[in-house]
């Protein structure tokens, strides 16, 4: 069995099946065996299945959100918020099996046609720190597009994909199209990847694992969407509305206790106004609740566990730069004070290395081009931000930043309309958006002759 630890008790919440190789191979040929009827549904009717999902996950939504919640040690308010979004995920999906549209191409002797279709049963490998939100980003456009899937939770956090798994065959989803295989990564998610009948794998983590997808993929060449690590940057220009911009830095920062790969981390702040910003940066960071998870007034909440404490920890010794330190409880729980160092060096590892905790860093900076460098100088290129009053200079700066998503004056990084990924080691292709689609896709081109008899 595994044990679910509640983060911010440390004690055990559930405990479900262990599953391993021999349960990812059973689960790859029950979703084989049920492709063949999953793509031949209707356009409308597939459609219709979808909604009823989505209308499932909203009837169980503060359900959905506790158990998230408590398993993730998120803040309700932000797991709520989640849990929205999921059915609103696969609402937005359910509109797309009708409007998989190929195109015809004028050329000489005969009609030439395209048609989408889907590619069969694919891997999905999710993360603990979003765990049903991100599963929903890859679940809801594979099955638009006809496929079957294996979905792999993280070992941390699986009860969510569980619940998803029974509320689809409650809503009539067919036996077979989503298969929850809750087992260790170095067994399950390895099967998933190597298993001959598993047409794509989609995965979310590290940037270290995901090299070991890619090249595990590779001996079928299997199709691979990568949403890897990311370092983003805030960069806060001398000209920007500081007090907004300070306001806003802490839930980017430290949102889902920093464990986000789109945490703007490194804060890029102009000389100029680097002390004006630090002090209005330090009543934000202060004024954050931090606490437990179920409290409707928290903000933040402990990190997933003891091993993800101790290396968050490691990047703050003794005679760490700490600029700014807020608060965390006491006793029992996997608690972090969010941690505001300054000033860093662009060199330092804190200042390069994914934390992937409520840790972040303020680098100052000269100038447009010095931002842009500083920037762009990472292995990553997933989020950012830039906040300055200067439209030209704002568009100049998100043009020259290598990054996949970035907001100007604003922290947000994800829409369900929108394409979400990342340049450089951040990973490969996209998810949400119309533009995941295409990854759960093969392109197929039918020539039909006119002329000739």
């Amino acid at each position: 069995m595994i044990e679910v630890i509640e983060p911010a008790t440390e004690r055990v919440m559930a405990e479900v099946p262990r599953a391993g190789a021999a349960e990812a191979d059973a689960a790859v040929a029950r979703a084989a065996e049920a492709f063949g009827a999953w793509r031949g549904v209707a356009p409308a009717d597939r459609a219709a299945l979808l909604r009823r999902l989505a209308d499932a996950l909203e009837s169980h939504l503060e359900e959905l959100a506790m158990l998230e919640a408590r398993n993730a040690g998120k803040a309700i308010s932000d797991a709520r918020g989640e849990m929205g979004m999921v059915a609103e995920t696969f609402r937005y999906y359910a509109a797309a099996p009708e409007r998989l549209l190929g195109q015809t191409i004028p050329v000489a002797g005969g009609v030439d046609m395209t048609f989408r279709e889907p590619l069969g049963v694919v891997g999905l490998i999710v993360p603990w720190n979003f765990p049903l939100l991100i599963a929903s980003w890859k679940v809801a456009p594979a099955l638009a597009a006809g496929n079957t899937v294996v979905l792999k939770p993280a070992e941390l956090t699986p009860l969510t994909a569980l619940e998803l798994e029974r509320l689809a065959l409650e809503a009539g989803l067919p036996q077979g199209v989503i298969n929850v295989v809750a087992g260790p990564g170095s067994e399950v998610g390895r099967r998933l990847v190597e298993h001959p009948d598993v047409d794509k794998v989609a995965f979310t983590g590290s940037t270290e694992v995901g090299r070991g997808v890619a090249a595990g993929a590779a001996a079928t060449i299997k199709r691979v969407t990568l949403e890897l690590g990311g370092k983003s940057a805030n960069v806060v220009f001398a000209d920007a509305d500081l007090e907004r911009a300070a306001a806003a830095a802490p839930l980017a920062m430290f949102g889902n206790a920093g464990q986000d790969c789109c945490a703007r981390s490194r804060i890029l702040v102009e000389r100029p106004v680097v002390d004006r910003f630090l002090e209005a940066l330090e009543d934000s960071v202060e004024s954050l609740r931090v606490g437990d998870p179920l409290d409707p007034e928290t903000q933040m909440g402990p990190l997933i566990s003891a091993a993800q404490r101790d290396r968050v920890s490691s990047f703050v010794p003794g005679d760490a730069p700490v600029a700014i330190r807020g608060s965390a409880p006491d006793g029992p729980g996997f608690w972090f004070a969010p941690t505001v160092l300054a000033p860093v060096s662009r060199s330092d590892p804190v200042a390069r290395e994914e934390i992937f905790g409520p840790v972040a860093c303020v680098i100052p900076f000269s100038g447009e081009r010095e931002a842009v460098e500083i920037a762009n100088e990472t292995v990553y290129g997933l989020s950012g931000s830039i906040w300055t009053r200067d439209g030209a200079k704002a568009l100049r700066a998100a043009r020259a930043i290598e990054t996949g998503v970035l907001s100007i004056n604003s922290n947000t990084s994800v829409r369900v309309a929108t394409p979400f990924g990342g340049f450089k080691q951040s990973g490969v292709g996209r998810e949400l958006g119309p533009d995941a689609l295409e990854h759960y896709t093969e392109l197929k081109n039918v020539f039909y002759a006119t002329e000739g008899g």
